[in-house]
């Protein structure tokens, strides 16, 4: 008999406004059925009830409809109430065609705000409140009181000041244009601006100065206005310029041509379109948002209980106790191992990466489900040497028994034939106090061919919430004493003077050490380095504070007499710059006092360096051990001053929220965010539903029961509940864009694996070309998110210095499990399609060197040919070096691509940090970065004897790579952050490795140079090897079915 089928799940996923018959339970215990369209919005399905209740009986008992709510049993089988009556019936998906009609209890708008908060970050609140968990209680309050509080500042600040935070300024990373490395900037003095008044049809022309502040430009206008309208004279401080069609803003004390939509205007050869806004319009939309948060905070602070008073107990200071920490293994619990294997568990005392003393293993036991230890497990360290951030990591593994090894086996291999599972947990609550009693463990499963550690002390110390499979292990912390043991806190326990170590180093000392701390490629040292390094502190302080994590790493803090010692010297620690801090968050260096200290010195970035490192802060936030930590509320302080900032700290934590080992960390601090962001709720809300329609629209595209063809996609995406979700949003990939009409007639679906699907929006307020995005769904972008972040920055690196190389870092976001967002490089196409175009097959196509020439010849025809070979070998040059650099593998003709003025650009970043793809045990790719001769030809400009052209190129590539070598440290740290992203290719130490050799870490800049140069002309001798791997390419797609 096959299986009932239960639900309304097919109902929902059927296209088009098809009707479904519903069922209403009203409180006066009248029941009603009636169809309602899958479009309609839950607020017109209630004024359809009282409509059809007023037909039946006892509807006087009914008060006024804003009294009720509806509820529902929801598709995760929880009741849910639909306090949020703009959402379609469609996108709620009762689980049964039935909705119940309830009295409103409590707050509605408090109420209306969690609803909200809970469809936005994918996880309800009530969730958070299950828990029954003191420290997830405290954090939640704490930092709602926090953000509540920096929004109340926000909306007091004056117009032109939260104009910074709501439409913060998009610039170049230098005022004065770069030239490519060409004396004769294209850049002229004088920039030609098209602009217009709110509220009016009539614009002008103006002529002003690129370097000009944008005041000069309102006052030209404004002079303009007079002279044109005869209008009263007005102030320029009373403006600001914006983007037409966009929400951006060109104000502030920077030249016009810094502002990244007039550089892009410049470089393009077009007119800047602007509009000149008056303040009151300003006003008015912080007016109109401080309402909404004002009302919303006004009835919480009523309902807000006053602070319980704290008890006064009796405590120990930890110090105080000399006696060896240990703790009790009981038992563990759905365990699942073969039959004639024995359970055993290991456990270690870690202090970030360090081990802080032996690893204990437990008696072997047989394999049942809930095996029996009942074991102490005595470590060697005195309780008043445990570190305040010390972790307890267990591994639980299984091993055949001995009698059953083959005769061969070496002694070595008896350990862990079989990882089954491991768990993390700290010492110390969140509270500092010494943790007592029973905790059961629920673990998380080990990746069964991992041969490395069995512990993990990198891992997360939440428990795995999977606790109904996970297997179980139940440890006792014992009561060393019968009152609490708390941590004591160092800043009562720190003498200044206890590193008033007198004996000056002798001159070998010195040079010893200056040896030490100048190898930035160090990655362990001796014991006698160690002790040198210790020794000298005060002058690893005074004269290398860079080098604060070598001393870091040789500090024993299992002991904690150094502990302290260390402690107090990072009290006198000059800060660091915040590209060096940046290593401090690795989760090598987890004591608090380091932590803060790091905090400290990021509080210095400017918020355009804050948002280019943003993926790597939101990453180590994994390494944090409690949830309350500088780390969190120094990200969300500043996510609420810059809202840039809070949209894409928004999308960094919602990507991974189903992520079970940060889901509930994540969850947290995306709820603290809304708080502090009421008003933003609802943009956010709205890119979420597109993302959910685009989901919905790929999941059709990919498992419908017959072949979909574009036609069809269009005709979908025709429909209203889809028309309306896709249209009138802010793009996620840059919140400044606005995705405001979707045009169905230009949508598609692309034919690769994962059929992508292309969307197109045009925007009738903006004059320029339409604005295209990649829907992705089955790829995890994530690795592409960071390739792309390193190409960006190394394009900021090099304007810096005065080389605009013209790369294409386009946009790219993950926005959920393998799913994100692309944007689309208008006039482009691949070097692929551009070689196949122009030959008879796929075998000759890849060794048509006239092919790209030709392309470019035909769309930049007469003198517009030169600039776009510059802008070729521009880009080319800047592409060379970066994909040596990273190390980005599987290139090929396919993704490369060139855009109509010429530059180049690489896209789709599969294998990193040199990670080529084999066949048949051959690396395919052995040429260290893409330069074919048909590159070559084109920088020549089609001539074989045109050395000048390319010996600019090559001095590009050098000067390129220069500038990267000079900034190694900070890709390294960058690249070290991400290790906690669990990227298959970006794991452990050795695959950063990679990064340190081709940036020659620790090497002067001449043998850098020597060693690019080598591969340099490596590259140029073996490009023939580069052409066959392409015509392999091209033959493998011409002949795919």
């Amino acid at each position: 008999m096959p299986p009932g089928k239960y639900g309304t799940q097919e109902e929902w996923e059927q296209d088009g406004d098809r009707e479904i018959y519903m069922d209403f339970l009203l409180p006066t215990g009248i029941f009603l059925k009636f169809p309602v369209s899958r479009n309609d919005t839950i607020r017109n399905i209630k004024k359809m009830v009282w409509k059809n209740a007023s037909r039946e009986p006892l509807f006087f008992g009914l008060g006024d409809p804003d009294l009720y709510v509806f509820t529902c049993i929801n598709q995760t089988a929880e009741r849910e109430e639909l306090e949020e009556e703009s959402r379609r019936i469609s996108d709620v998906r009762p689980f049964m065609c039935v909705l119940r009609l309830v009295a409103r209890e409590g707050d509605r708008s408090e109420k209306l705000t969690n609803a909200q908060i809970s469809l936005l970050i994918g996880k309800g609140l009530h969730e958070f409140e299950a828990q029954k968990n003191h420290e997830v209680d405290e954090f939640r309050t704490k930092m709602r009181t926090f953000c509540e509080e920096k929004s109340l500042e926000r909306q007091n600040l004056p117009w032109q000041r939260w104009m910074e935070y709501s439409f913060p300024c998009e610039l170049e990373p230098c005022s004065s244009p770069a030239t490519g490395g060409s004396s004769k900037s294209k850049h002229g003095k004088k920039l030609f601006v098209n602009i217009k008044f709110e509220s009016s049809d009539e614009s002008f022309m103006l002529q002003q100065d690129s370097q000009d502040l944008p005041v000069a430009l309102m006052k030209s206008a404004l002079k303009k206005k007079a002279t044109v309208f005869r209008s009263v004279r007005q102030e320029p401080e009373d403006y600001t310029l914006q983007v037409n069609g966009r929400w951006e803003f060109i104000y502030g004390q920077h030249p016009l041509c810094q502002f990244k939509y007039i550089f892009f205007c410049m470089r393009n050869g077009q007119n800047p379109q602007l509009t000149m806004v008056h303040h009151s319009t300003i006003s008015k939309y912080q007016e109109d948002q401080g309402r909404v948060c004002s009302q919303m905070y006004k009835t919480r602070s009523l309902s807000r209980p006053p602070p319980l008073p704290l008890k006064k107990q009796n405590t120990s200071s930890l110090w105080s106790i000399n006696e060896p920490f240990y703790i009790h293994l009981v038992q563990g619990s759905k365990v699942n191992a073969d039959e004639g294997m024995k359970l055993v568990v290991q456990a270690g005392l870690f202090h970030g990466s360090e081990l802080l003393c032996k690893m204990m293993t437990s008696s072997e036991v047989t394999v049942c489900s809930e095996p029996l230890w009942d074991q102490r497990l005595e470590f060697d360290i005195n309780v008043s040497d445990l570190p305040r951030m010390s972790r307890l990591c267990f591994a639980l593994y299984a091993v055949i028994e001995k009698t059953k090894k083959p005769r061969g086996t070496k002694k070595k291999n008896k350990k862990a034939d079989c990882p089954i599972a491991w768990v993390n947990t700290m010492v110390f609550d969140y509270k500092d106090q010494l943790k007592t009693g029973d905790f059961l463990l629920s673990m998380w499963p080990s990746v069964p061919d991992d041969k490395s550690d069995l512990l993990n002390p990198m891992g997360t110390v939440q428990k795995n919430p999977n606790v109904d499979s996970a297997a179980g292990l139940l440890i006792r912390f014992p009561n060393i004493r019968p009152h609490p043991l708390y941590y004591p806190p160092l800043e009562k326990t720190i003498d200044p003077e206890m590193n008033g170590n007198t004996d000056f180093p002798s001159k070998d000392e010195y040079l010893k050490l200056k040896e030490i701390m100048d190898n930035k490629n160090y990655t362990e040292f001796f014991e006698d380095e160690k002790e040198l390094l210790w020794k000298l502190r005060i002058e690893v302080r005074d004269y290398f504070p860079e080098c604060l994590s070598k001393l870091l790493l040789i500090t024993k803090w299992n002991k904690r007499e150094d502990v302290v010692q260390m402690v107090s010297l990072l009290k006198s620690w000059p800060e660091l710059p915040a590209i060096q801090a940046l290593e401090l968050l690795d989760y090598s260096f987890p004591d608090p006092a380091v932590r803060y200290f790091t905090i400290r010195c990021l509080k210095k970035l400017s918020d355009d360096e804050l948002l280019q490192y943003l993926i790597q802060l939101v990453q180590v936030l994994k390494y944090e051990s409690y949830l309350d930590c500088d780390l969190t509320t120094f990200l969300l302080e500043r996510a609420l001053t810059n809202r840039r900032i809070g949209h894409f700290l928004f999308w960094h934590l919602k990507s991974e929220i189903h992520v079970a080992s940060v889901s509930l960390r994540f969850g947290l601090i995306l709820e603290a965010y809304c708080r502090g962001n009421i008003h933003h709720i609802k943009l956010l809300s709205k890119q979420n539903e597109a993302l959910g329609k685009m989901k919905a629209l790929s999941d059709i595209v990919k498992t419908g029961s017959q072949k979909m063809t574009v036609d069809d996609l269009k005709l979908c995406i025709r429909q209203e509940s889809y028309l309306e979700a896709l249209s009138d949003l802010l793009s996620p990939l840059n919140p400044s864009v606005i995705l405001f009409e979707i045009c169905a007639d230009k949508c598609r679906f692309m034919d690769s694996k994962m059929k992508p699907l292309w969307l197109m929006y045009k925007n009738p307020l903006e004059q320029a070309d339409m604005v295209g995005i990649i829907f992705k769904n089955g790829d995890d972008l994530r690795q592409d998110m960071l390739t792309l972040q390193m190409i960006r920055l190394m394009e900021n690196l090099w304007k810096k210095e005065g080389l605009d190389l013209r790369m294409i870092p386009y946009g790219c976001l993950s926005t959920g499990n393998k799913m994100g967002l692309i944007e689309i490089v208008k006039s482009s196409d691949t070097i692929a399609n551009i070689q196949r175009n122009n030959s008879n097959s796929a075998a000759t196509a890849a060794f048509n060197k006239d092919a790209l020439l030709n392309w470019l010849k035909s769309k930049n025809p007469g003198d517009k040919l030169d600039q776009a070979i510059e802008e070729f070998t521009l880009s080319c040059a800047g592409y060379c070096v970066a994909t040596y650099v990273l190390g980005i593998g599987d290139r090929h003709n396919d993704n490369i691509m060139i855009r109509e003025t010429g530059q180049l650009f690489h896209i789709d970043f599969g294998h990193f940090l040199g990670n080529f793809k084999r066949k048949l045990g051959i690396n395919r790719e052995r040429v260290p970065f893409i330069l074919t001769y048909d590159f070559v030809h084109v920088i020549q400009q089609g001539r074989t004897n045109n050395s000048e052209k390319f010996e600019r190129f090559r001095e590009y590539c050098e000067k390129a790579y220069k500038i990267l070598c000079r900034n190694g440290t900070l890709f390294v740290n960058l690249f070290a952050m991400m290790k906690a992203a669990g990227l298959p290719e970006l794991s452990s130490s050795k695959d950063i490795q990679y990064l340190k050799d081709s940036l020659a870490l620790g090497k002067s800049e001449d043998e850098a140079l020597k060693n690019f140069k080598v591969k340099f002309n490596e590259a140029l001798r073996e490009s023939w090897k580069t052409k066959v791997n392409w015509m392999m390419h091209s033959l493998a797609k011409d002949n795919r079915p």
